[in-house]
């Protein structure tokens, strides 16, 4: 089950970065907003189940607000 888990959470990760770009590419500020605060959730997720997930500076700084 955890790594079904660990997984879900990956797929999740990538798909959201990959919506973020699409927001920031078509200036959709409430979008990118959504989407930071998205990978900033799934960031705390994993932490808290003892998952570490590859993550920027710029999401780790998401992460903590």
């Amino acid at each position: 089950m955890t790594a079904l888990f660990d997984q879900e959470l990956r797929e999740q990760l990538i798909q959201a970065r990959k919506d973020l770009a699409a927001a920031r590419a078509e200036g959709d500020a409430d979008g990118v907003q959504a989407y930071e605060g998205r990978i900033a959730g799934l960031l705390r997720l994993a932490a808290q189940h003892g998952i570490s997930l590859p993550h920027s500076t710029e999401e780790e700084e998401q992460n903590l607000r």
